[in-house]
């Protein structure tokens, strides 16, 4: 399974939005400026290299901008200026309900999914695809391969024995990656996100080759508390540690020159749920004779028991998530206080808008754009140290397998779980799952972890370090920190 990486073009023009409109709306004339971003990006007579002509490419920025300032591109009129709906965003009390938007502008309407044979095909003697297609969908005709797609599953079988490789699946990438089916085709050709079975992974928004699904941030809702005078607190997920240039004290310094008032690490949340998750397994496992648990911390995971494996939620624990306990802390001792988490994927968005405690999330990725837009160079800022310490195990929640580790380090050797990692979610994971549902046993282990993303929480949709890059930052912090055992006894 693919690790995310992250689309370096596309991610480029997200980040260069960002920045124009974070200056706009720290400028003078937010609303002019706003209006001006697609023509200023692409000024007449300047190159045009993605699409066909200018006017295609502002069309598709001016559809970045609405979804950067937070809104559905679906429901925006074509014919509203971008200067009227940058006003309604600052009129806006709270963020739109679901994360995701879809650019129909930049979609490139992709040929449906299907099999295909080329002209590579020898018309061969063997005929192996005749014989492993077991529809009749294939046969032979007059010296070539040719597919009935009437009868044709798009099981690939033909593909996989065709000894030239001369058949191929042509895929639609978001429609590919969706793990539940919620991003396709309506009957005129046009793509749209059912919202009752989006899961909110973000795989559709890492996959689509245009940056066609974008996500609606939630930067400018933001800035206008900050300006306000709110005490804002920013609350960091340990992934974070892995994306940015330079140390984690340097990183709290740098977040604060934004204007936030506090800056804590969700690490200490994720120390809660692992002392409450530990004990839960005992309780439910190897005192109650239940035959496994699952995790709970991956929002996205949590999002597909709610919608689609209902069956398993039985088997879900109950623990809150590490944002959920950090939350709560925060709005405890500082009850006036807006919540922001910063997120490496979306689905803690469609988290955050279901606890009353987290009010805002932003991404690694809004991040970066706004130390661009401040100039905050945070590889020199000074450290800044936090006040309450994190364990080792906490901030390796991050990694596929830090929270399985996690729980074991609070049990006593006689309870330790056998952890099975499910490490992504795709369609055969979702079947895997389904089973030890219905079947009510999991021979693979008794603590079963679920990470919706490839390598965990490092390989989100939004994060922006390399992968392997992450994880050696984020391991020297970890090497660097107390056992989990100490932090709990001091």
């Amino acid at each position: 399974m693919a690790i995310n990486t992250p689309n370096k073009q596309t991610s480029h023009l997200k980040r260069e939005i960002l920045v124009r409109l974070i200056r706009a709306y720290l400028g003078e004339n937010f609303e002019e400026d706003v209006r001006l971003i697609p023509y200023k990006m692409r000024p007449q007579g300047s190159e045009v290299p993605y699409r066909c002509c200018i006017h295609k490419e502002r069309a598709i920025l001016r559809d970045r901008v609405i979804a950067s300032l937070g809104f559905d591109i679906e429901e925006a009129e074509d014919s509203e200026l971008l200067s009227n709906l940058a006003k309604k965003a600052l009129d806006r009390k709270e963020p739109e309900q679901h994360p995701l938007t879809l650019l129909q502008t930049a979609c490139n309407e992709c040929v449906p999914a299907r099999i295909h044979v080329t002209d590579l095909c020898q018309g061969c003697v063997a005929r192996p695809c005749e014989s492993a297609c077991r529809f009749g969908a294939i046969k032979v005709e007059n010296g070539k391969s040719r597919i009935d797609h009437s009868k044709c599953k798009n099981c690939g079988l033909c593909a996989q024995v065709c000894p030239y490789q001369a058949i191929t699946k042509i895929i639609v990438p978001c429609e590919n990656a969706c793990p539940v089916g919620a991003i396709a085709k309506d009957e005129n050709g046009i793509t749209h996100i059912d919202n009752e079975k989006c899961i909110s992974c973000g795989k559709c928004v890492t996959a689509c080759p245009f940056g066609a699904v974008h996500k609606k941030s939630q930067v400018l809702d933001i800035l206008k508390n900050i300006k306000t005078g709110k005490k804002v607190i920013a609350m960091l997920a340990p992934s974070i540690m892995g994306q940015l240039p330079c140390t984690p004290k340097q990183l709290k310094q740098a977040i604060l020159k934004l204007g936030f008032a506090d800056v804590v690490e969700v690490a200490i949340g994720a120390d809660i749920t692992s002392a409450n998750e530990s004990a839960e397994f005992k309780e439910r496992v190897i005192e109650g004779g239940a035959p496994f648990m699952t995790t709970s911390c991956c929002a996205a995971y949590n999002e597909l028991v709610e919608k689609h494996i209902p069956e398993i939620k039985q088997y879900r624990s109950t623990t809150g998530t590490p944002a959920y306990y950090t939350a709560e802390l925060m709005k405890k001792n500082n009850p006036d206080a807006l919540t922001v988490f910063f997120s490496p994927c979306v689905a803690k968005r469609r988290e955050a808008m279901q606890n009353p405690n987290i009010d805002f999330v932003i991404s690694f990725e809004e991040l970066g754009a706004w130390f661009v837009a401040l100039n905050v160079q945070v590889a020199e800022c000074e450290e800044s140290e936090y006040e309450v310490e994190s364990s080792a195990q906490a901030r390796y929640y991050a990694v596929t397998g830090g929270v399985a580790q996690a729980v074991n380090a609070m049990l006593d050797e006689k309870d330790q779980a056998k952890p099975h990692i499910i490490n992504g979610l795709d369609k055969t994971a979702i079947k895997d799952l389904k089973k030890f549902a219905k079947n009510g046993s999991c021979e693979l282990g008794n603590l079963i972890e679920v990470m919706a993303c490839p390598g965990g929480c490092l390989g989100g949709s939004n994060t922006i370090n390399s992968y392997r890059q992450a994880v050696k930052q984020l391991t020297e912090y970890v090497n660097s920190s107390k056992d989990v055992k100490e932090v709990v006894k001091d």
